[in-house]
């Protein structure tokens, strides 16, 4: 019986105690109103000028290439006067051939050439003799026949030894291996000592030292593009450097679909670009209206570019709503809107990262520094 009695007392002492703090409970007092989640100032979109275009990447090379061979065979090459850099002019010597045994065969040509005049000098004497005593009977047919034809064939012979003289002296002038044209040297291979054979390659030159870039362009870019279109092409570490388009090949690579667009670049010496650079050109196509707002306005969230719209203010806070827009081109801290805004949209200029869809927000200005209409500041 006292356990009974124990448990029902402190089950009667829970219940008063309940009864007392339910009693003591007061309501919360309300705010009255919701608190901003940002103060902003306000960007509407604006019309601006953008220039067209796009990039392409591609490698500098030469404009032209010229190789410089040996047009002579077993001469040793005595003499190389022109190293991998070196600038050169058309017609400066940049190797000499031993030319001792050209010299001697000359000396031969000489005297055979000597001898073949005397020969048809005598030759045409007798054909003229033989020509004046024709019909007196002193001579036969016969004799006179051969008379002439002794000439005709020593006047073959002084031909003959005269090609071959100016055969010899053409050959004694290829031992001496001369510049092409203007430019500079890009590849030795010449060896002094070594004998070379008839159009083996000796130098490359990089003519006129003109040098181009060949960006690869995708198809569908080919119809915006002509010769003339301005170019702009930066190398990483070098200055950028303008140039225009020349040509554009007329086929495209069947592997990439992409074609070569040849575009001169007059200022790639002071640059510094050298052949083999790999760089990216930008194409300029001139300009074009469109709607711009600060990239400061702009937040990137899945991938995806947002901003965030004022709606009806309401006394002096006002309702953001989430905006998914489409940027295009950029111009310094601008963006290009192409889809999601309006021209007379109020947005937020910066800050966008800490608001969500349908936070309220105090407006502080706009970026002119006045309050918007209808808001207090």
């Amino acid at each position: 019986m006292n356990k009974i009695t124990v448990i029902l007392v402190f089950t009667v002492a829970a219940l008063l105690l309940g009864a007392v703090l339910a009693g003591s409970r007061q309501p919360l007092p309300s705010t009255g109103a919701a608190r901003p989640a940002l103060s902003v100032s306000l960007v509407e979109p604006a019309w601006r000028e953008l220039p067209v275009a796009f990039s392409a990447s591609g490698s500098v090379a030469a404009w032209q290439e010229a190789i410089i061979g040996a047009e002579v065979s077993g001469l040793r090459l005595a003499e190389v006067r022109a190293q991998v850099g070196d600038a050169v002019t058309n017609g400066q010597l940049l190797a000499l051939f031993a030319d001792d045994s050209v010299l001697a065969e000359i000396a031969q040509g000489r005297a055979a050439l000597a001898e073949a005049e005397a020969a048809a000098g005598e030759a045409e004497a007798n054909a003229g003799r033989a020509r004046r005593v024709t019909g007196s009977g002193a001579l036969s047919e016969q004799q006179v026949v051969q008379y002439l034809t002794a000439a005709k064939t020593a006047q073959a012979r002084l031909q003959s030894a005269r090609a071959q003289l100016q055969a010899q002296l053409l050959r004694q002038r290829h031992t001496r291996v001369v510049a092409s044209d203007d430019g500079v040297i890009s590849s030795r291979s010449a060896t002094l000592g070594a004998v070379a054979a008839p159009g083996q390659e000796l130098f490359r030159l990089i003519r006129q030292n003109r040098m181009e870039w060949r960006g690869e362009v995708a198809a569908a870019e080919l119809p915006r593009l002509q010769a003339g279109v301005a170019v702009t092409l930066a190398v990483p570490g070098l200055p950028a450097v303008s140039g225009r388009v020349r040509a554009i090949a007329p086929t495209l690579d069947a592997a990439s679909r992409n074609a070569l667009v040849y575009v001169d670049l007059p200022g790639a010496v002071q640059a510094g670009l050298r052949p083999g650079m790999f760089g990216r050109g930008e194409f300029q196509l001139g300009a074009s209206a469109a709607l711009v707002v600060p990239q400061e306005a702009l937040s990137l969230r899945d991938g995806f570019s947002y901003v965030f719209r004022l709606t009806q203010p309401s006394g002096a806070l006002a309702r953001v709503v989430q905006v998914k827009v489409e940027p295009g081109r950029r111009l310094d801290d601008l963006v290009e809107l192409l889809a999601g805004v309006a021209p007379g949209d109020r947005l937020v200029a910066s800050g966008g990262a800490f608001l969500t869809d349908g936070d309220s927000v105090r407006v502080v200005a706009t970026t002119d520094g006045a309050a918007p209409d209808g808001v207090t500041p």
